[in-house]
């Protein structure tokens, strides 16, 4: 009976778990249905919150010309679709669940069922999503683009030989600094630029920077430069702290090109942080430089090329360029060609005075040829006396004295500069007659600059609103400046003993002083007659109080890069000041500013300045106010803008954003937005970012502003330079109406620049926006992130002007155009217009170079029935489609054959994407012919559909194509898909490229993640295709068995660099067979010069066949590298291996190889390998390793310098005995060894080994033990011990001895238990240690074990290095401190410790006074560290320490330091000039006993080049910024709550 109610009760429970938790979770979705729906909708308000912080971050990302993660891009789209489609649907059916039963008398169950399952679904859904929306970062910064042009390069013959000299040298891999150098104005800087453009566009380097050095060096401004062109953003305050971060980016590049262009003297590359030679193998450095000796001697450059004068033929050329025609009349010629000759064939020379000299009469001809016959006597910095008079004649053929002052007022300004600046000169000086305003002044400006660039005297920069001027131009304007005009300028290597005497500043007009020249100032600067007066950075220098009481008659102060706790009181005296300029400044007290009544313009650019003086309110003359890029501005007070009632210029761009609402009867703290501007009716220029657009008030922007950047809503960024082409661009983030009646209308009008985001309720874009009205100016347009945008247009706006567009994230958009109607309203009007085109054939952009269409969903781009005879993009040059996800097909034909400007062409994540080009049927007799004419780089990637790039019922020409990359197309087989075509009769498969397409330009080709290709080329390709390819890579590629088949090899003939990595059925590289290669090639030697395998499981063979008695073929291998390749048991032929004379660099690396030379046949002969230009030798991991070669044989690596391997390898290659195989096989098939032969001589095979890296230790001991020829070890000046790929095996003390030339030596990863001091290691005293008296350099990575650097009971203290001049720790979490022993701290010079986690203190009082020859000392992120000297335990002694050479110290991120020595000892700093404090939020005091820092004038702090304090002395400084740091951090919260809230 139990049993039976056991199973009955087992029954129930069953029945119960199958029905009754069913029914509770049915009646759960019925009772929670309301909270359900409310949980939804909770979830989608924070995933809409999270939406807006992506895009906020992807926005200003994308000002920033930064490129967004895919993942970011991805969830996006996702998100938008989810909200959008999905949950809102649910949402919506929230009243249908309402409803009742259809008797009215309760709730429909089965609605309310159904719509809470949904709702609790899409909570998980949104829930999931809102989970994967944290992205760190958003976004990529990518290297501008170089120019497609150099603006001002000739292809003579002379430049065309010395750039093919430099490209030739950049692809030798032994090459690492070049060097151009030639006479100023022989075309240097223009040859490297173009330089710069073909490796960019022929992708040599993944990127390219270049660095202006100039006569005036500033590390920190180069290091600005690279990292601009990087995207870097430096967070570290001093010179070294970025020098190690911009190392560290470089390093990240695998290949890079460093152009540092105009180098006077030696400079160190590893102060800059450019890393070279063996810490990159991939960088790169191109120098130019006047002086030859400063490459060769200064900087160590291994080929020089010398730019020099044009040759005659090419000066006429040049000079008849420039001059125009009218110089082969007959009356004109003879003197023509006497002047030509006269510029002495320096192409500057010749471009200023043929400019200078264009459409002149032949009177003016013979008067300059008279002039130029008599030489002036100015010969200085390089410039000849003929080259002076070159180009101060075209100075004295300026029409105008305004001219020539302008002219020479740039020259002070020298590289880079700004109209801007140049115009707040020009109005302050009174230069131009009959200007009454700043934009008439800004007109005469731009028209000057323009013909001083037509007369070669200045050159472009970055857009229109810079310029630029050349070394050799400068220099004579300032020598004419100074003889004329009595202006008395200091540069960069002048030498100021004493301020000049008072007879001759007295006479100055103008004075410009720059970077630091001088030390001191006079009390007061006698100069009646000065104007003008600039001095920039020199931020330790002080201002007597009374400098300027004697300048009454300046006009223009300008104070660059300077630190002013106040601003001296004798500048209140200066009553015709119309221009201070204080850009870059570090301010505090700047009230004084408003008793300059004159005052017309009033620059902060770029300064560090918290509040805006309310004493500003009270310069009524003031015209221009320029704020841009005053970061820290947080406070400008009520009623002070709007008292300026003359201004006409106003900057803020990237600067003051707290805007507050007026409020009637509110007092306010800031200023409102349109109180301030209402007032400003002369207003006609006008920067300014409004981040939230709720604020702006209704008619806040008038006709009278014609130039204008104005941004309104949040996240826009900062941007380049160069990043605004034109002088009118509006932004706007319409989540609002302020578009509709805010004076924003006003502005289309006449914008240049637009861009639109975040269009919410919008549905025809412009149509809406502008009332219909056509935008006559725009030249770029930008829209984006509009859920509900059908069009952009109305149908017969007019867009001649435009250049460029963007159209980004428009889900919904039908087409440009509505054609005829205003816009769909239901469902299905929406469907029925998925078809229809993106741009149809009424619409035009004859203009329009750029078009870039992202996330778009439309079907087709173009219309069906474009004429053939008239295109809409007539000039496009740069197509972008990407994320285009419902494209099948991109081009028609006719559309195709119409690009006849496109140069660049990217496809990117269409997902149904099939084909580029649409097949049509062919009429009979009809050309089926696509040329694309111009296009140079074609791009397509992330096309996970496409089967074709076009059918082979067409040839495809590209006769310019230079760079092609297709990747990740998985269904991609054949690039020109030819169905009738016979596949390849080998092999029966079918070949990415076959006879239809034609590529006789291309260069670079990269093919990835296409698995489904067999083979890259057919057996018949088309003649002439493939000849110039130079670079191949070859990636994720799966079904790939090799790369070139003997019948494809004719493409190989110039190829120059392989790669090929992650094919996973790829067996064979080079199948060769029994090929001549001769006859094939129709070369003797291949071109292949470099090698890069990796990621290749089942390699067998790079070579897959050998032939003996036949001279190599790939005698130009410079470069071979093969990583993580198990099948591979050997590397190269003995053929092959036994003629490499060009071999440089060697690396295998996670290899099966057993030996690196096949040993095929044994020959009976011993083999020489001779390896001549080997330098470097990496063999690493290598379990399966044998020996070198089987047989009998020799190496010999005559320049080897450094090798990094496992002590195992060592053995096997280069052991003093080795057993040699006679090739005899036993019965088990194996080798027999029986000869033992010497083989190895240190002095014939390895001379010039300096660097020995070593991993794997575990036969260390027999490389100590004498059983190793000691003579391999003589030369080497660096050792490493390296131990992260394998366990860290003992290493005997004694074994360093034995490197009797060592200079620097490295442990990483390295444990200190295993440092091990045998028997007889040690002298005979107890104490005795191993004195290694070379070492000047000691590195300590990643270490464990070593709890001290030198403390005699440890086994590092019995190392003494005596001479140590640097030593580096790097992240050693066990170092307590440096220990007490100081016999190795005697001589140091550089200190860098950082990442030491345990360590609380550097050194006690006893060894720091021992570092008398310490010049540099850093330490950083040691969380624990609270002193750098410690206070002893148990020493009472009061110390007085003497850092007598420390120039430089910086204490960075050290969270508890509390002060640099607890301690009464007295401290002295003689020295000491650069002190950067960051990230010690504790430090109070720098130091409790004496101090002295008679050097120091300021402390450098956060991560800002200019924030510098000083208070009188050190202890005090410090004691002010811990206080003024925690009154900051009280503002942030205080602020923080004020901000507003974007509803």
């Amino acid at each position: 009976m139990e049993f039976v109610i056991g199973i009955a009760s087992s029954i129930v429970t069953i029945a119960a778990e199958y029905t009754i938790a069913p029914i509770k979770n049915q009646i759960k979705f019925l009772s929670n249905h309301e909270k359900s729906v409310q949980s939804l909708k909770d979830q989608v308000e924070s995933l809409k919150d999270a939406r807006e912080r992506v895009r906020h971050s992807i926005d200003a990302a994308k000002r920033n010309g930064e490129e967004i993660e895919h993942d970011a891009d991805k969830w996006l789209t996702t998100v938008n679709k989810k909200i959008d489609e999905e949950v809102e649907r649910v949402i919506q059916d929230e009243e249908e669940a309402k409803k009742k039963c259809f008797l009215g008398l309760c709730p429909s169950f089965w609605t309310r069922y159904k719509h809470s399952m949904k709702a609790e679904e899409e909570t998980k859904a949104v829930a999931e999503l809102l989970g994967r929306g944290k992205f760190d970062p958003v976004s990529y910064r990518t290297a501008p683009e170089p120019p497609t042009s150099v603006k001002g390069f000739e292809a003579f013959e002379s430049r065309r030989l010395v750039l093919n000299g430099i490209m030739e040298a950049l692809n030798d891999a032994t090459i690492k600094v070049i060097g151009v150098h030639g006479m100023g104005g022989v075309g240097k800087t223009t040859l490297v630029k173009e330089v710069a453009r073909q490796v960019k566009e022929g992708q040599l380097f993944d990127s390219v920077v270049i660095a202006t050095v100039t006569q005036t060096l500033d590390v920190e401004k180069i290091q600005n430069q690279i990292a601009d062109l990087l995207g870097l953003k430096f967070e570290e305050p001093s010179m070294v702290g970025r020098a190690l971060r911009l190392r560290e980016r470089l390093n990240k590049e695998k290949k890079i090109l460093v152009i540092l262009d105009d180098i006077w003297a030696s400079l160190d590359l590893e102060e800059v942080g450019i890393p070279f030679g063996n810490e990159h193998e991939g960088c790169k450095v191109l120098l130019t430089s006047r002086d030859l000796n400063v490459l060769s001697s200064g900087m160590d450059t291994q080929k020089n090329f010398l730019v020099g004068l044009l040759n005659e033929e090419e000066a006429w050329a040049l000079f008849k360029k420039m001059a125009g025609d009218c110089v082969e009349s007959c009356d004109l010629h003879p003197t023509a060609i006497e002047v030509a000759k006269k510029s002495a064939r320096l192409p500057i020379a010749i471009a200023t005075v043929a400019r200078a000299l264009r459409n002149k009469s032949l009177f003016e001809w013979k008067n300059a040829l008279r002039e130029l016959n008599r030489p002036s006597s100015g010969n200085f910095a390089g410039v000849t006396p003929a080259v002076y008079s070159a180009i101060e004649l075209s100075y004295n053929y300026l029409e105008s004295e305004e001219v020539k002052l302008t002219f020479l007022l740039c020259s002070l300004m020298g590289h880079d500069a700004l109209i801007r600046d140049l115009v707040k000169y020009v109005i302050g000086l009174g230069c131009f007659q009959g200007v009454y305003t700043i934009k008439e002044a800004r007109y005469k400006v731009l028209t000057v600059v323009s013909n001083l660039k037509a007369s070669c005297l200045l050159l472009d920069s970055y857009n229109n609103e810079w310029f630029d001027i050349h070394d050799v131009v400068c220099a004579v304007a300032i020598s004419i400046a100074s003889r004329d005009h009595h202006m008395f300028v200091l540069r960069y290597g002048d030498v100021l003993k004493e301020w000049p005497d008072k007879e001759r500043m007295n006479n100055c007009w103008a004075i410009n002083v720059g970077s630091r020249i001088i030390t001191e100032l006079p009390d007061e600067m006698e100069c009646s007659g000065l104007s003008f007066f600039c001095m920039s950075r020199n931020g330790s220098l002080k201002i007597p109080a009374n400098f300027f009481r004697r300048t009454e008659r300046l006009k223009v102060l300008d104070f660059t890069g300077m630190h002013f706790p106040s601003l001296p009181v004798s500048i209140n005296l200066l009553t015709n000041l119309r221009t201070l300029c204080l850009d870059g400044c570090a301010l505090e007290d700047i009230s004084i500013i408003g008793k300059l009544k004159s005052l017309e313009i009033l620059s902060f650019l770029q300064s560090d300045i918290k509040a805006l003086p309310r004493e500003i309110a009270q310069l009524t003359r003031l015209r221009l106010l320029d704020l841009s890029h005053c970061t820290t501005l947080k406070i400008i007070p009520p009623n002070v803008l709007s008292n300026l009632s003359n201004l006409e210029e106003l900057y803020m761009e990237d600067c003051f954003v707290q805007w507050e609402e007026e409020v009637p009867g509110s007092e306010r703290r800031n200023a409102s937005l349109l109180e301030e501007l209402k007032h400003l009716t002369h207003l006609t220029t006008l920067y300014v970012h409004i981040p939230n657009a709720r604020i702006v008030p209704e008619r806040l922007f008038t006709e009278t502003l014609d130039r204008y950047r104005i941004f309104i809503g949040y996240y826009f960024g900062r941007s380049r330079p160069d990043a605004y082409e034109y002088s009118r661009t509006l932004k706007l983030k319409l989540y609002t109406s302020i578009y509709k009646d805010h004076g924003v209308k006003i502005l289309l009008k006449k914008t240049e620049d637009l861009y639109l985001a975040q269009l919410k309720g919008i549905k025809n874009v412009l149509d809406e926006l502008n009332n219909g009205e056509d935008f006559p100016y725009l030249k770029k347009l930008h829209i984006q992130d509009g859920l509900e945008v059908q069009y952009i247009a109305a149908e017969k706006m007019e867009f001649g002007q435009l250049q460029s567009m963007t159209l980004q994230d428009l889900p919904q958009l039908v087409s440009f155009t509505p054609e005829g109607r205003r816009y769909s309203t239901s469902q299905q009007e929406q469907e029925d217009t998925t078809t229809k085109p993106l741009f149809n054939k009424q619409i035009e952009f004859p203009e329009l170079k750029s078009l870039r269409l992202s996330s778009i969903k439309t079907q087709r781009i173009w219309h069906n029935q474009l004429s053939n005879t008239r295109f809409s993009f007539p000039n496009l040059k740069s197509l972008i489609i990407q994320g285009c996800g419902n494209l099948e097909h991109l081009l028609l034909p006719c559309v195709a054959r119409s690009l006849e400007q496109l140069q660049h062409f990217e496809i990117v994540e269409c997902k149904c994407l099939r084909e580029i080009i649409v097949t049509e049927e062919i009429e009979e007799g009809k050309k089926n012919v696509i040329r694309f004419s111009q296009l140079n780089s074609l791009k397509i990637r992330n096309l996970h559909n496409l089967i074709k790039f076009c059918s082979g019922n067409y040839d495809i020409e590209f006769p310019s194509l230079k760079v092609l990359n297709i990747e990740k197309c998985p269904k991609l087989k054949e690039f020109i898909n030819e169905t009738k075509m016979e596949v390849n009769y080998q092999s029966g498969v079918q070949a990415l490229f076959n006879e239809k397409a034609a590529v006789p330009s291309l260069k670079r080709m990269k093919i990835s993640h296409l698995r489904n290709v067999q083979m890259i080329f057919h057996n018949e390709l088309l003649a002439g295709s493939f000849c110039k390819l130079e670079e191949m890579e070859v990636q994720y590629c799966h079904q790939l068995s090799a790369i070139f088949s003997s019948t494809a090899i004719g493409i190989f003939q110039c190829l120059e660099k392989l790669k090929v990595s992650y094919c996973d059925s790829l067996e064979q590289i080079f199948e060769l067979g029994g090929l001549n290669i001769e006859k094939t090639l129709g070369v003797e030697y291949s071109q292949l010069k470099e090698l890069d395998i990796s990621w290749l499981p089942a390699l067998k063979h790079v070579w897959n066949n050998d032939y003996f008695g036949i001279p190599s073929a790939f005698q130009n291998l410079r470069r071979v590298k093969a990583f993580y390749c198990w099948s591979l048991k050997n590397l190269f032929p003995v053929s092959i291996a036994k003629d490499l004379p060009q071999l440089e660099y060697l690396r295998i690396s996670s290899c099966g190889v057993e030996e690196l030379v096949s040993g095929g046949e044994i020959l009976e002969q011993p083999i020489r390998f001779k390896f001549p230009q080997m330098s470097s030798l990496v063999l690493t991991n290598l379990n399966e390793f044998k020996w070198f070669y089987p047989g009998q044989h020799t190496i010999v690596w005559p320049i080897l310098k450094t090798l990094m391997t496992d002590c195992s390898t060592l053995l096997k290659i280069v052991a003093s005995e080795r057993l040699i195989s006679t090739q005899e096989v036993n019965a088990n098939g194996q080798r027999d060894s029986t000869i033992r032969q010497q083989l190895f001589l240190v002095e014939e095979v390895t001379p010039k080994l300096e660097e020995l890296r070593l991993q794997k230790l575990d036969e260390i001991a027999i490389m100590s033990d004498g059983q190793f020829p000691e003579d391999l070890f003589h030369q080497i000046k660096v050792f490493e011990v390296n131990c992260f790929t394998g366990r860290s095996a003992s290493f005997p003390i004694s074994f360093l001895q034995r490197l009797y030339k060592l200079e620097n030596l490295v442990f990483k990863w390295f444990d200190f238990k295993n440092l091990i001091c045998r028997e007889g290691d040690v002298g005979e005293k107890p104490d005795a240690g191993r004195v290694l008296s070379g070492v000047g350099k000691l590195k300590l990575a990643y270490c464990k074990n070593v709890t001290h650097i030198w403390k005699k009971d440890l086994e590092l203290g019995h190392i003494i290095l005596p001479n140590l001049e640097t030593l580096e720790v790097w992240w050693c979490d066990d170092l307590i401190n440096f220990g007490s022993s100081s016999s190795s701290f005697q001589n140091l010079t550089t200190l860098q410790v950082e990442g030491c986690n345990m360590m609380m203190n550097l050194v006690p009082p006893s060894v720091a006074q021992n570092l008398v020859h310490l010049k540099e000392m850093r330490m950083a992120r040691c969380n624990t560290m609270k002193e750098i000297v410690a206070n002893s335990e148990g020493d009472e002694a009061t110390y007085e320490i003497t850092f007598r050479k420390l120039k430089y110290l910086e204490l960075n991120c050290l969270k508890n330091l509390a002060s640099f020595c607890p301690g009464n000892h007295t401290f002295k700093f003689p020295s000491l000039e650069e002190l950067i404090v960051t990230g010690c939020p504790r430090l109070k005091v720098f130091c409790h006993g004496v101090l002295s820092t008679p050097q120091l004038q300021r402390v450098k702090e956060s991560d800002h080049h200019n924030r510098e304090r000083w208070a009188g002395d050190l202890n005090t400084t410090i004691q002010l910024l811990y206080t003024q740091k925690n009154v900051q951090n009280s503002e942030v919260g205080e602020l923080n709550l004020q901000l507003p809230n974007l509803e």
